[in-house]
């Protein structure tokens, strides 16, 4: 299982965005925390099966924090 560090921020229209620091372009948003963490870990697992299909290197896993 990888672990990869997630940031968390919230936007002007106070919706939450994730983005994923060692996945270039990795990000998502969700109304709760809830669904957020839901659609964060859908994006991770979108990301790397595309850089698998891809033959592309599965980036080395982060630390992971939580706050």
């Amino acid at each position: 299982m990888l672990q990869y560090r997630v940031i968390i921020e919230k936007d002007e229209d106070g919706v939450l965005v994730a983005k994923v620091p060692d996945l270039p372009g990795c990000a998502t948003e969700g109304r709760t925390r809830e669904e957020l963490m839901k659609n964060v870990k859908e994006a991770i697992q979108a990301y790397l099966e595309a850089l698998k299909e891809h033959g592309d290197p599965v980036p080395i896993e982060s630390v992971q924090v939580s706050v």
